[in-house]
């Protein structure tokens, strides 16, 4: 079991991709409409940003993520109120930014429209249909034998174990852990257009949308 890091932002907007498909949100609205506890630094972002420009790293915020990272807090709504101090740099859907609080708040959007946890979403949507059952969206998922944990030398000769940092309080962007043989699941019905062993997981029309170019990272070619 190993932590899949940022490979859990696939898992959030999929999510999203089966909730659109039902009819409960789309990605073209203003995400203010589906949540409005959710302010941003102008009025200019309240009135446009989209769920899609979450997805597409495209909301002209930079990435923040001392904010998270060091001064953590107990609860996403926590995390969400922060967003209003956030102050973009680029304008809306002018470049692509990689940003962590965006797909956060993915999470929160889809606990509010399905009035379950982001966890629970996830493992009955995911997990469990697609039979990852060594899969897990917290620390607890380590407490097996077969853990990949991390290490630190100390003094060139001195092994320590490393502990794993919690962050499960901006969860939707990076806190699954998995396997091998349970990724393999998830990437066959990619594959396969959403489905898995005859079912459909994930809406056809999301997993192509999803594979599609959405937005730049950058031109040019690449430096040394």
């Amino acid at each position: 079991v190993f932590a899949i890091g940022s490979c859990t932002k696939a898992f959030t907007s999929g999510l999203l991709g089966i909730l659109r498909q039902e009819g409960k949100v789309d990605f073209e609205t203003p995400v203010r409409q589906y949540l409005p506890e959710l302010v941003f630094n102008n009025d200019d972002l309240n009135a446009h940003v989209t769920l899609r420009d979450m997805m597409s790293h495209r909301t002209g915020l930079s990435r923040y993520d001392l904010s998270w990272y060091y001064f953590g807090a107990t609860t996403r709504d926590s995390l969400l109120y922060r967003i209003r101090y956030m102050v973009p740099n680029e304008p809306l859907r002018y470049k692509w930014q990689y940003n962590n609080f965006m797909f956060m708040v993915q999470g929160v959007v889809a606990e509010k429209l399905t009035g379950k946890s982001w966890e629970e979403n996830i493992k009955t949507r995911f997990f469990d249909s697609l039979g990852m059952h060594h899969s897990s969206t917290s620390l607890e998922g380590f407490k097996v034998e077969d853990a990949a944990l991390g290490y630190n030398v100390v003094k060139d000769s001195i092994i320590k174990k490393s502990p794993y940092k919690n962050i499960s309080v901006i969860g939707p962007a990076g806190s699954i852990n998995s396997t091998v043989n349970d990724m393999a699941q998830w990437v066959i019905a990619w594959i396969n257009g959403g489905k898995f062993k005859g079912k459909q997981v994930l809406p056809a029309a999301y997993v192509t949308e999803a594979s599609s170019t959405q937005m730049s990272i950058g031109g040019g070619r690449p430096g040394k």
